[in-house]
């Protein structure tokens, strides 16, 4: 019997009237970063930088994200087994699909990963789909932080060491954080101390999450961690095909230190991280050698080939929303039938 949904978009007035102004503010955070950003540089010379793009470097920027959705759709099936859990791969890669399309079209980079817990509820137990898509994330956080370490020693003799002592205290700090929430015995405390009727919500849910949590086991989160490694790679040459998409010719291992910035400004409310990102990036991109027009061209770029890529998911929703509804119907009928 397919559980309750924890994560329905359905809620009290007041629920949706707090959705609604986080909404607005996410869009206002976008509009005002770009504005403060745009007001201050030569938007002719952006134009010229932008309308000078290499599409083969484009294209390949293109298939390594696709190629991203499969890794981390292999990330997702090592945790739910962890968890004792199992959905076809296939299913998988489509829910993936999907949740980047969310992820690229609602006004936050976590859209995506509620997308794909609900669909994943209607496969598994929702506390088993929600638990595991929070470890997926955290996975891929920790292995930012922790490439984004192991790199700084090498770091280019350019790079600004208060940059480098910045990155070294969020990083510490962020996969110290993610270590004691996976590790769930946190978690567990927190659960077990929430009052009974919070607890009780959708028939036990954080009770279900906090075991999902726990169940994942080290072994699992350890080759999910591995995976993540193969997808940060990935992501982190997108950006430097992007770079040369421009023509920008930086260092790959800069790219190793700047990518996992650019990666959390996707958790600050915005459309995607447009805005932060951009008001980032003359910023963390000075000492490469390249323009603030020249930096804000390449997070622009970034920003609008990963949009296009994520309208893979488009088709994949619209076709297996379809099915779903035949495959109830086809339900009906055989239901209809034996009675």
């Amino acid at each position: 019997m397919e559980s309750p949904d924890p994560l329905s978009e359905s809620g009290p007035p007041a629920t949706n009237s707090r959705r609604r102004i986080l909404t607005i503010l996410k869009i206002g955070i976008t509009v005002v970063g770009l504005y403060l950003v745009l007001s201050n540089l030569n938007l002719q010379a952006m134009q010229a930088i932008l309308g000078d793009v290499s599409l083969l470097w484009m294209g390949v920027g293109a298939v390594l994200i696709a190629l991203s959705l499969i890794v981390r759709a292999y990330r997702w099936q090592i945790i739910l087994r962890g968890a004792g859990s199992s959905i076809r791969f296939g299913r998988l890669v489509e829910l993936y699909l999907v949740g980047s399309f969310f992820n690229a079209f609602l006004p936050s980079g976590l859209g995506g990963d509620v997308v794909r817990a609900a669909e994943a509820s209607q496969d598994v137990d929702s506390g088993v789909a929600v638990g595991t898509v929070l470890v997926d994330r955290l996975t891929g956080l920790m292995a930012v932080f922790a490439m984004a370490l192991v790199v700084l020693p090498f770091r280019p003799d350019s790079f600004p060491n208060a940059l480098a002592a910045t990155i070294a205290g969020i990083c510490t700090l962020g996969l110290v954080g993610s270590l004691i929430l996976v590790d769930g015995r946190l978690f567990n405390f927190v659960t077990r101390h929430l009052p009974h009727r919070i607890r009780m919500v959708g028939g036990g849910f954080f009770d279900r999450l906090a075991l999902a949590i726990d169940s994942c086991g080290w072994q699992a989160l350890g080759k999910a961690i591995l995976v993540s490694v193969v997808f940060n790679l990935i992501q982190v040459t997108w950006w430097a095909t992007t770079g040369r998409a421009l023509g920008l010719e930086i260092e790959f291992r800069y790219y190793l230190l700047i990518v996992p910035i650019m990666s959390l400004a996707l958790l600050v409310p915005s459309i995607g991280g447009l805005g932060v990102r951009e008001y980032l990036a003359p910023a963390v991109f000075a000492s490469a050698g390249i323009s603030p027009e020249q930096a804000v061209s390449l997070t622009l770029l970034v920003f609008g080939l990963e949009r296009v890529a994520s309208l893979l998911g488009a088709p994949v929703y619209i076709y297996s929303t379809l099915r779903g509804t035949r495959e109830q119907k086809a339900s009906g009928r055989t239901a209809q039938h034996h009675n």
